[in-house]
């Protein structure tokens, strides 16, 4: 007996693995986040499988269900939006999890913030422009932020933002970070990535919380910030450059030995 952490991905159903659908079709025991997670991804269970949807559970619930699957000796899907790695809540599960030597195994997914760049056409590490991106969230109603992880700090640093979780505060957010990014920097929100009600906000820094706030935009939303949102890559990547010396293609043994 197994317990699957599945990273369901951001929503679009053709978005799930192979590997996780592939598991959520011989798991009897389905448990689903269902207040991210569509139910068409929980359609993939078996039909003699129990579903279940725990976005009405507490901690305790949850693991109950997986005590009883580990004691009847049955497989679980247990499915998480986007990937697990990211602002999921399996630690606390796997944490208990290895108290009472049950397996489990993760299962990454797609995560949201990748399916926001992509939804905005976005490369998030330009050459020469920004190489370093910042994947954070703020404090408001979920748990308090480690000490050392505030938006100054991260804004100090000049990398791109992406923040999950932090709809609801967007306009005091952007407060923060004026000092660091200026008010005309690029901002994008992009709500519900990669399903049928995707919406995409093109704002700055100045007017985000605003045109959120009129867009009624509370949760569910991906914010990038960052000057890479806007510009043009300076250089190319030497990833393809022909006098770049890579491992599979050295520039050795180019005629030229690479030079210019």
């Amino acid at each position: 007996m197994t317990v699957y952490f599945i990273g369901a991905g951001p929503g679009a159903a053709d978005l799930l693995t192979i590997r996780g659908r592939d598991l959520i079709r011989r798991c009897e025991l389905c448990l689903y986040a269902g207040s991210l997670v569509p139910e068409v991804i929980a359609a993939h269970a078996p039909r003699a499988a129990r579903v279940v949807n725990t976005a009405g559970l507490a901690l305790e619930e949850i693991m109950a269900e997986l005590t009883v699957a580990h004691a009847i000796g049955q497989d679980v899907a247990r499915v998480h939006s986007g990937d697990p790695s990211l602002y999921s809540a399996i630690g606390e599960q796997m944490a208990q999890l290895d108290a009472e030597n049950i397996p489990y195994e993760v299962v990454p997914g797609v995560p949201a913030f990748a399916a926001a760049a992509a939804a905005i056409g976005k490369e998030l590490t330009l050459p020469e422009v920004a190489q370093s991106v910042v994947l954070t969230r703020t404090s408001a109603r979920s748990s308090p932020m480690p000490d050392g992880e505030d938006l100054a700090t991260f804004a100090a640093s000049g990398a791109t933002l992406i923040l999950h979780l932090s709809a609801r505060r967007m306009t005091e957010v952007a407060a923060e970070l004026l000092p660091f990014y200026g008010a005309d920097c690029p901002a994008v929100c992009v709500a519900h990535a990669s399903q049928p009600n995707e919406v995409i906000l093109h704002a700055t820094l100045g007017n985000i919380g605003e045109k959120m706030k009129a867009a009624e935009i509370v949760r569910t939303a991906i914010i990038l910030i960052g000057p890479v949102l806007a510009a043009e890559a300076k250089a190319k990547s030497r990833l393809y450059d022909a006098t770049h010396d890579r491992y599979l293609k050295p520039a050795s043994a180019m005629p030229d030995g690479g030079e210019t």
